[in-house]
């Protein structure tokens, strides 16, 4: 294994030498996400979502999935331009990569976070015994990243470096419209039987920060799903009228099952409720 990656491994794990699946994961990320940067793709894209909360803005949670979104409307965006690029920057750490495209057939789990115009792709990264333990020369370590080329309007960016595994910088959501994300993800995602209760911690670290809403970027969102007519009410207390019969719905017990894998401290869970949630949706602000 390559020094660099120990280097980032010891970034996760307090014993280096006992590296875990997730620990991997999150290193493959970054190597991802330093690829398509070398490749140029943040000249046209922007990182948001989970995981990009964990890498830049201290999320204390495990994310799986990297998610990108163009800066402008493209539905003909040649992602699979980027892919040598990126082939190259992995192999360069001694790993081997194939990418697939995902087929958007129906399902709970897939109709759960895909959309129609994202377009979504798989990476698989085959570690070597090294990387992921004894008895683990075959992991397959995947990670699935998906596009948006039919973004909302209103968001807005900021560029970020990073020096591991190499410098690079990225371009990404800003925290207030990271959170309008995230609260379009509350209001409207299809969780069918598999509520995403990371949604829901999501909000709650957003709102710990004290982090405002980009309120016109949530409203094209909202907008842009059908969950808001171009002309209704917009405003704060609308929002947390919205908000607040969306957890009145909730099955709190399933979501917290949804979350735990993803946590090491799930002390805060207790107190999840209907009405936990509404009294803490009284600090939104807008920006």
């Amino acid at each position: 294994m390559s020094d660099v990656l120990e280097e980032m491994l010891r970034g996760y794990l307090e014993e280096p030498q006992r590296m875990d699946r997730r620990a991997v994961t999150e290193v493959m990320q970054e190597i991802v996400l330093c690829g398509l940067s070398r490749a140029g793709f943040f000249e046209h894209a922007a990182f948001y979502g989970g995981t990009a909360l964990r890498i830049f803005y201290g999320l204390d949670r495990f994310s799986e999935d990297l998610d990108f979104s163009l800066e402008a409307e493209n539905p003909d965006f040649d992602l699979p331009s980027y892919f040598p690029a990126l082939e190259r920057e992995v192999k360069a750490f001694g790993l081997n990569v194939t990418i697939e495209e995902k087929k958007h057939q129906e399902s709970a789990i897939r109709s759960a976070f895909l959309k129609g115009n994202t377009r979504e792709h798989l990476l698989r990264f085959h570690a070597d015994e090294g990387l992921v333990g004894r008895g683990a020369r075959d992991e397959v370590i995947k990670i699935k990243f998906e596009v948006d080329v039919q973004p909302p309007a209103y968001a807005v960016f900021e560029r970020k470096f990073r020096l591991l595994p190499t410098p690079y910088a990225i371009r990404l959501y800003n925290p207030p419209s990271l959170f309008a994300g995230k609260i379009h993800a509350v209001l409207c995602r299809a969780w069918k039987n598999r509520i995403k209760g990371r949604d829901l911690y999501d909000y709650v670290f957003y709102l710990s920060r004290r982090t405002p809403v980009n309120q016109r970027h949530l409203r094209e969102r909202l907008i842009q799903s059908g969950a808001l007519e171009p002309e209704a009410e917009w405003s704060l207390p609308s929002l947390q009228r919205m908000l607040s019969e969306r957890f009145d719905a909730i099955d709190f017990e399933s979501a917290k099952r949804d979350v735990i894998p993803f946590l090491r401290d799930t002390s805060s869970l207790a107190l999840w409720s209907p009405d936990f949630f509404r009294q803490i949706s009284d600090a939104l602000t807008f920006e």
